[in-house]
């Protein structure tokens, strides 16, 4: 499969899929544990990997999968300049407080640069597609998905930009960056969700310099690359993937719906 478009279209098959797994164990008396690095972990995560995985290798035969739970079970693979990233549940901490803001993500990296992406909320019942074009709409969890609708982001607003913050990690250098930049207003969101209220117009920056890691970050940079906006590192250097010396570890981050130097 070649076409960015129909890549992120299979994604989103493969991600309502997921979601059905991740949501059947969201409606029980899930366990939850703690990984190597204290991280949060369910059996939701582990399903629904095991579900994506396979899905990918279909999709793109031969292309490395970088998947979150077996990364942390049976350590990093090889790649190349062309490699999948999935996070089965992103924003754990959120699906274990039960506050709908955890998504699946999928993407597809070429040269440092995620070109194809979707997130999927399935408490929320909503996707984001990034290709060529950014889409997003409603989709149940486990269904087919319907109709969508292109999203772009919004001119940065007179009165002000609304930054988005992380609700786990509100540091203080975040705090320093919207007071530095004047928001006008702050809304706070979980897991890769961000990146989708930024695409969508539904705010202007989402700062991040607490720790992720690029399976963290990949599908929502696809989706807001596509929807007209960019993510660059503070000093306004690109911000890149297959940071392999890193074991794939980002580092700090701004995201912006427009061009910042005109805010």
């Amino acid at each position: 499969m070649t076409d960015l478009d129909d890549l992120a279209l299979a994604f989103a098959g493969l991600a309502s899929a997921a979601g059905l797994v991740v949501m059947d164990v969201y409606a029980t008396d899930f366990a939850v544990r703690s990984k190597a690095d204290a991280s949060p972990v369910s059996e939701a995560d582990e399903a629904a990997e095991a579900l994506l995985i396979p899905g990918v290798e279909r999709l793109l035969p031969g292309v490395p999968i970088l998947a979150e739970e077996a990364v942390s079970r049976d350590g990093l693979v090889d790649v190349g300049t062309e490699f999948v990233l999935i996070d089965p549940l992103d924003g754990t901490k959120e699906f274990v407080s039960r506050n709908g803001d955890f998504t699946v993500n999928i993407a597809l990296i070429r040269q440092g640069r995620p070109v194809a992406g979707c997130v999927y909320a399935p408490a929320k019942e909503r996707i984001f597609l990034g290709g060529t074009r950014a889409t997003s709409g409603s989709l149940i969890p486990g269904a087919d998905v319907g109709d969508l609708s292109t999203i772009t982001t919004r001119a940065y607003p007179s009165e002000g930009l609304t930054a988005v913050t992380s609700r786990s990690h509100l540091d203080d250098d975040t705090k320093a960056f919207v007071e530095r930049i004047g928001a006008a207003s702050t809304t706070d969101a979980g897991s890769s969700l961000k990146f989708c209220l930024v695409a969508a117009g539904e705010a202007d920056v989402y700062p991040r310099f607490a720790p992720t890691m690029e399976w963290d970050t990949a599908a929502g940079h696809a989706v807001l690359t596509a929807a007209g906006g960019s993510v660059l590192t503070p000093d306004g250097s690109a911000f890149a993937y297959g940071k392999v010396d890193a074991g794939f570890r980002n580092g700090s981050f701004i995201a912006w719906g427009r061009d910042p130097r005109v805010w």
